[in-house]
Order: structure tokens, then C-alpha cells, then sequence
């Protein structure tokens, strides 16, 4: 019987090394494969392929409304860990780690073409607001 192993994002980009670069050294995603139109690159088991888009697209544009949720354990610590490079970010870029309502504690980084890159774990007696 077959089962899934992963699921991947496919994330449209306008600029193929600006993005790759971001992931990588502001994420820290280890960049598997990249060619002039696409990207592969995975952290731990989570991966994300990026796509360049034509020419004129915009990426920017809000009706667009990519987003991706990206499932991780010790999400505070990831958070310090990335914190120097988040740090480097524009304002309104970064949303530092909260509790929502839906038992999930996260923190939200924006990449370079709008994407909303949720991070996430399950909400522990011994996490604070």
C-alpha cells in the first residue's frame, strides 16, 4: 500500500537568488538544489520548492494571499535561534511567538515576495503568553 511522506509548498518568487538567499541564511534551510527557475530546499524534514515567476508578475500583489504553516517542536528555541536574522528584517515582517486561541503557540516571518511563513507547535502547560 502506498503513503505519503511530505508535502512540499510550491512558492512562486520574483527573484530566484534574493529568495534562496532568504530561506537560507535567514531561515536556515540548506539549499538541496538550485537552478535559474527553481529551488529546492529543506530544513530537518521540511521542505520548500521555490518557482520563478514570469516577468511582470507581482508578487506583492495582497490578493495573492500565500501563506504556509510550517509545524516545529521547540518553537521558542527556533525562535532565538533565528532572532539575529529576523532582527535584520524590515518592520512588519516579523511576529515574534504568541499563543492563539486554537492551542497553538507560533511566531510569523514574511519572505521576500509576501509569503506568510507561519512556524507552530502545540500550546504546553509550560509556554507563557
Amino acid at each position: 500500500m502506498a503513503h505519503f511522506q511530505q508535502i512540499t509548498p510550491l512558492v512562486p518568487v520574483a527573484d530566484m537568488n534574493r529568495s534562496t538567499t532568504f530561506f537560507h541564511e535567514v531561515l536556515g534551510f540548506e539549499v538541496r538544489l538550485q537552478m535559474d527557475d527553481y529551488a529546492y530546499l529543506q530544513r530537518d524534514s521540511v521542505a520548500i520548492r521555490l518557482v520563478q515567476v514570469a516577468q511582470g508578475i507581482d508578487t506583492h500583489d495582497p490578493n495573492r494571499e500565500l501563506s504556509c504553516y510550517i509545524d516545529v517542536e521547540g518553537l521558542d528555541e527556533l525562535y532565538e535561534e533565528l532572532k539575529p536574522n529576523l532582527d535584520r528584517l524590515p518592520d512588519g515582517r516579523v511576529r515574534s511567538p504568541f499563543n492563539q486561541a486554537y492551542g497553538q503557540r507560533e511566531f510569523h516571518v514574511i519572505d521576500e515576495d509576501s509569503l506568510l511563513i507561519f512556524f507552530g507547535e502545540p500550546i504546553m502547560s509550560d509556554n507563557k503568553a
